[in-house]
């Protein structure tokens, strides 16, 4: 595989010679469906059971002797991960492995229940709210969530689990969280569509407000890395390595969380000094980290960098100045720098 799940070492500094196990995502119920198939549901859906019955099954091939369990995932992965790691360590223990510390990697998959940019009627899982498409999925899914959380809200809003600054605070298990600032699935659930024609100053001010939303929404978050860039998806990328966030890489990050985990088990002492582990870009635009990854244009194919992104998106230059306080030249340096 490629980014986390390659076995070189310039690619996967910190993890290419662990053991891995990739489970493909063939559920379409975000890893928490527990409903087989009946007379009255014509689909199985069983995520939540998948991932119990590869556990049990590792169980015998070796995971019985690991110190660490690292649950990782993308996407629909990455919202399994928190929707799962307590449950996997509760499986463990009860199976008599108390040793094996387990955690959790949730990339791409920190959504906000927020309002959409333009509402639409619920027809598919595009035009779908956010709240309204898992309040549906649930149903079908049969849907398992911790059950911390669930005491956490009322029968029937057991939706809200799926939410990552909602269940988060109820985890057990650590867990580190990668989150692109303008998340491109976010974007798409709220009816923000960057094709073509350039934004308009309602949708400009909706994207800069959802990164300040989802930066609110890691404040609290131990470990995390989120760079304001407009993607999906980094941990399996093989450019994963070249994204940084205030002079630091995502592998850099994980193994200083790596440590601080295996230290605060010796001692409980403070975080590492210089080994950062709550990484957030405070830059306000989408793509105003120049590592972030190349944007190319949807219709030509070429490679654009963040001054020509900006500008065909629609950014006003000389209005941003006025409002920054600054001269058009200089906040054009300070884009293309990155500060």
């Amino acid at each position: 595989g490629t980014g986390i799940l390659s076995s070189q070492p310039e690619e996967n500094p910190h993890w290419w010679n662990a053991n891995m196990v990739f489970i493909p995502y063939c559920s379409s119920d975000v890893w928490s469906g527990a409903s087989s198939k009946s007379e009255k549901n014509e689909y199985a859906f069983m995520g939540a059971l998948i991932i119990q019955e590869v556990i049990k099954e590792l169980v015998g091939k070796g995971l019985s002797t690991a110190k660490v369990l690292l649950l990782a995932g993308s996407s629909a992965g990455g919202t399994g991960v928190l929707l799962n790691v307590d449950r996997v360590a509760e499986q463990l223990e009860e199976m008599g492995y108390q040793g094996i510390q387990v955690r959790g990697l949730a990339d791409s998959g920190w959504f906000l229940d927020n309002k959409q940019y333009r509402r639409t009627d619920c027809i598919d899982t595009i035009t779908c709210a956010p709240t309204e498409a898992i309040r549906r999925g649930i149903r079908y899914w049969n849907g398992v969530v911790p059950e911390r959380c669930k005491l956490q809200f009322k029968e029937g809003e057991e939706w809200n689990c799926f939410f990552g600054y909602k269940i988060y605070p109820t985890l057990r298990c650590p867990v580190f969280v990668v989150q692109w600032l303008f998340d491109e699935a976010q974007l798409t659930v709220d009816n923000v569509h960057l094709t073509g024609q350039p934004v308009q100053e309602g949708q400009w001010l909706y994207i800069q407000n959802l990164g300040r939303e989802l930066r609110n929404t890691l404040k609290d978050v131990t470990a995390s890395f989120a760079p304001a860039c407009l993607s999906h998806e980094i941990i399996t990328r093989n450019h994963w390595t070249d994204i940084q966030v205030k002079g630091t890489s995502l592998p850099r990050a994980l193994h200083c969380w790596d440590r601080s985990l295996h230290e605060s088990n010796k001692n409980g002492k403070a975080p590492l000094k210089g080994c950062p582990i709550h990484l957030i870009d405070s830059c306000p635009w989408p793509h105003c980290n120049p590592s972030c990854p190349t944007i190319r244009d949807q219709f030509t194919g070429q490679e654009m960098n963040v001054i020509q992104f900006l500008m065909h998106m629609g950014f006003d230059v000389q209005k941003m100045a006025q409002q920054q306080g600054l001269e058009p030249s200089k906040l054009l340096g300070m884009l293309s720098s990155g500060n």
